[in-house]
């Protein structure tokens, strides 16, 4: 809020640990923004994320539909959801409600970057699951106001260390605790003979009232090789495990409107078990799920294994993660153990951090990582230190960064064969 009120754009990183909250934060910012009279946008990775936040946002409101009425403002409050998935004729209906000022905040996709898409009285820009969009994406919607504030979430926990040197240009907040009531979740980690009390254990959940989260590895990096993989454990857990129960599929390859339709359904209690492939959502929210299971544990790392057991826990019931691994290497093993035992997801970050390295932690995906000479992922206190003194120079000298002499001796730092030497 102080950020808000300030005169200059904001530029902020919220790092919440899955479940923290930050969704109320996000919406406590946009109606900052609207309470000033401007416009506010919420942007999420999936059309099934962006309709959640809309439902939320609807609730939190106090509202349901495409208008929400808040009267202590003096006026309604409106909010509108635009995805690729809505109608055309639907679509043309928003954007021509957001050109004319009619809509408060809007909550979508990669549909609100589209040039036909005008917001004129834009404040705030709130990007979700910040990784899941790429540098243009994110300016792209900025630059649909006059230099709006800016807010990106991530529910990846990220060590603190990768945060500065990645996301340099932003200011960094931490939401590290939970919100009251929530339990933490009893972690176990199985062998291929535990299975079948695996899923016997799955049943009983079930027979409560729960839901269910069955998850298979990504044997390789396919899309169609882990869609068939997962078509095929779903058939045998449908026909052979529980014949009796209702079971939902999610892969890379379903489109998107089945999509939509099958975590509805999971959301609405009428399916007990959703098998999925690393594809489910992150920030998906249903209270009721209080089993996660995950076969081939032992191939995900402890920030995935962290997003995974994050999708349970989330209402008030005992919840479980199951970790169940094949034939896992000492490694593995021991990345396991430290899941079984830690439910923090920075501490997890940082174990990750520490037995995979900058490198791998970062995936192939990602770039731009320079090859330090001297300095290490771990000098925090130093990396702090050099990040408060670049800001204090530019703070005495604004025109500092234009200089030309500074520009040229610094860009042969960040040429390739700097790097190769380093």
């Amino acid at each position: 809020m102080a950020d808000l009120a300030e005169s200059w754009p904001m530029s902020r990183l919220l790092q919440g640990e899955v479940g923290s909250g930050k969704t109320v934060v996000a919406a406590g910012a946009l109606l900052a923004a609207v309470a000033s009279g401007y416009q506010g946008a919420i942007m999420a990775p999936t059309e099934v994320l962006a309709e959640q936040h809309y439902r939320t946002f609807s609730q939190i409101f106090g509202g349901d539909g495409l208008w929400v009425e808040l009267p202590y403002l003096g006026r309604p409050l409106r909010v509108a959801l635009l995805i690729g998935g809505l109608p055309e004729k639907a679509k043309e209906q928003v954007r021509q409600a957001l050109l004319q000022g009619q809509v408060d905040i809007a909550v979508g996709t990669h549909a609100l970057i589209q040039e036909a898409v005008l917001l004129p009285r834009l404040a705030l820009v709130v990007v979700d699951e910040q990784h899941r969009f790429g540098v243009a994406q994110r300016a792209a919607l900025r630059e649909k106001g006059t230099f709006p504030h800016l807010l990106v979430m991530t529910a990846t926990p990220i060590p603190r260390t990768l945060a500065l040197t990645l996301y340099g240009d932003l200011d960094l907040s931490v939401l590290d605790e939970m919100p009251p009531g929530r339990r933490p979740i009893k972690t176990v980690v199985a062998s291929p003979q535990e299975r079948d009390e695996a899923y016997q254990f799955v049943r009983d959940e079930v027979r409560k009232g729960r839901q269910a989260y069955i998850i298979c590895p990504l044997v390789e990096e396919s899309e169609q090789v882990a869609a068939r993989a997962a078509v095929q454990e779903f058939q045998r857990l449908r026909e052979h495990v529980f014949p009796d129960l209702r079971l939902g599929l999610l892969h890379g390859r379903v489109g998107s409107r089945e999509k939509v339709r099958v975590m509805r359904l999971f959301k609405e209690g009428k399916l007990d078990i959703l098998v999925s492939t690393p594809v489910v959502e992150v920030g998906i929210d249903v209270p009721n799920a209080s089993v996660m299971l995950i076969e081939g544990a032992d191939r995900f790392g402890l920030a995935q294994l962290h997003q995974f057991r994050g999708r349970v826990g989330r209402g008030p019931y005992p919840s479980y993660c199951l970790l169940l691994a094949e034939n896992p290497s000492q490694e593995a093993q021991r990345r396991l153990s430290i899941v079984e035992e830690t439910q923090d997801g920075f501490q997890l970050a940082e174990e990750d951090l520490r037995l995979r390295g900058p490198g791998e932690y970062l995936g192939t995906r990602q770039s731009g990582l320079p090859s330090l000479k001297a300095a290490r992922l771990s000098d925090i206190e130093l990396m702090e230190l050099a990040r408060r003194e670049a800001l204090r120079m530019l703070q005495e000298d604004p025109e500092l960064a234009q200089a030309p002499l500074l520009a040229r001796q610094a860009a042969p730092l960040w040429e390739p064969p700097f790097l190769e030497a380093g």
